[in-house]
C-alpha cells in the first residue's frame, strides 16, 4: 500500500510539472507562417527618414514590408535602447548642447553606462544622413524597443493594416562585454521576458553576429525564430559549427550569396534573407537566385519591382 501511494505522489508531481508549457509557444509558429517573399525594412527605412526611429519604422509600412528589421543595446538602467551602435554615432548624433557628436568623442558617449533619460538628450535625425541623400532630416531621438512596437502595433491596428514581423539584432562583441554591451545570458533574458510582456514572441526573429547572444536565446527557449548574420567569407559550414546549431534563417552580406549558397540554405532547411540591398539591379538578381526575402534601407525601391511584387504576391 505504501509503495501505491508513493507512485501516486510522483505522478501526481509529475503531472503537476507538464500541466503548463515551458515556453509561451509550444513550436515554431512563426516559421510555419514565414512571408511568401520577405521585404525588410532595415533600421526602418534609413533610406529616407532617420535610422532606428519610430518615424522610419511608420514610413517603412508604407511600402507592405513584411518585417521591420532594428538593432538593440542596452542601458545603464537596463532599458533595451534600439541603436545600431552604443554609442552616439558622429554621423547622426548631436549633442545636448546642439554641436554635433566628433569621431573623436563618439565612444565618449557610451550608451551601456547613460540611463535611458540621459540618451533622451541627443538627437540623431535632425543632421540627416552624410550617406543617404534622400533621407529626410527631423528632429528624434533613439526610442525604447517597448515603445517603438507599442507605437507600430497601435499604427497597424488604427490603420487596418497586415500585422508584421520584427527581425531584432542583439548588437554584441564577446571583446566588449561589460565595456559597450551586457553578459550574453543578461542581454537575451532581458529582450524575451520584455518579448512575452509586448505578446509578439510569435512574429519575432533575433538575430546576431554573435553566436553567444542566440546561443543563450535558444537556452532561455528553443522555440524562438533565430537568424545567424554573416558577413565574413569563411563559408556556411564554417558559420554553422560556430553556431553549433542549424538556426531557422541564414543571413549573410549580399555579396556574399551566390546560387550555390541558397541551394545549401535550403538544403538545411533554412530561410536565406541576405542584407543590405539598396540597388534596384542587385534586388532583381538576388530574387532571381531563389533567396527568401531581402533586406533594404529604401523599401520604396523594392516594392516598385515586378518580380518582387509577384513573390508577395501582391496585385497593386
Amino acid at each position: 500500500m505504501k509503495s501505491f501511494f508513493i507512485l501516486i505522489l510522483i505522478l501526481a508531481i509529475t503531472g503537476c510539472s507538464n500541466s503548463e508549457p515551458d515556453h509561451p509557444l509550444t513550436e515554431k509558429v512563426i516559421m510555419s507562417s514565414f512571408p511568401t517573399f520577405d521585404l525588410q525594412g532595415h533600421r526602418g527605412a534609413r533610406g529616407l527618414l532617420p535610422e532606428n526611429t519610430i518615424p522610419s519604422f511608420l514610413k517603412a509600412l508604407e511600402y507592405n514590408v513584411t518585417t521591420l528589421e532594428f538593432d538593440l543595446v542596452v542601458t545603464a538602467d537596463d532599458k533595451l535602447l534600439i541603436s545600431h551602435e552604443p554609442w552616439f554615432h558622429q554621423n547622426i548624433s548631436t549633442k545636448p548642447d546642439g554641436t554635433p557628436v566628433t569621431v573623436d568623442e563618439a565612444k565618449s558617449f557610451n550608451i551601456f553606462e547613460m540611463t535611458y533619460e540621459e540618451t533622451r538628450q541627443f538627437d540623431v535625425g535632425k543632421r540627416g544622413h552624410i550617406l543617404f541623400p534622400e533621407q529626410k532630416p527631423m528632429p528624434v531621438t533613439k526610442p525604447l524597443m517597448k515603445d517603438a512596437i507599442l507605437a507600430i502595433e497601435e499604427h497597424i491596428e488604427r490603420n487596418n493594416l497586415n500585422p508584421v514581423f520584427y527581425n531584432i539584432e542583439t548588437k554584441s562583441v564577446p571583446e566588449e562585454y561589460g565595456l559597450f554591451y551586457p553578459q550574453p545570458d543578461h542581454f537575451a533574458r532581458l529582450l524575451y521576458d520584455e518579448l512575452v510582456e509586448l505578446e509578439i514572441l510569435d512574429r519575432v526573429f533575433i538575430q546576431s553576429f554573435d553566436v553567444n547572444t542566440l546561443i543563450e536565446m535558444r537556452n532561455i527557449d528553443p522555440t524562438v525564430a533565430l537568424v545567424l548574420l554573416v558577413q565574413n567569407r569563411n563559408g556556411l559550414e564554417w558559420n554553422l559549427d560556430k553556431l553549433g546549431f542549424i538556426p531557422d534563417v541564414y543571413s549573410p552580406n549580399f555579396r556574399l550569396v551566390d546560387e550555390k549558397l541558397v541551394e545549401q540554405v535550403h538544403e538545411r532547411n533554412m530561410k536565406l534573407v541576405p542584407w543590405t540591398i539598396n540597388e534596384p539591379d542587385d534586388m532583381v538578381r538576388l530574387t532571381q537566385m531563389g533567396v527568401d526575402g531581402i533586406i533594404t534601407d529604401y523599401p520604396n525601391r523594392a516594392i516598385e519591382i515586378d518580380l518582387i511584387r509577384e513573390r508577395m504576391r501582391l496585385d497593386f
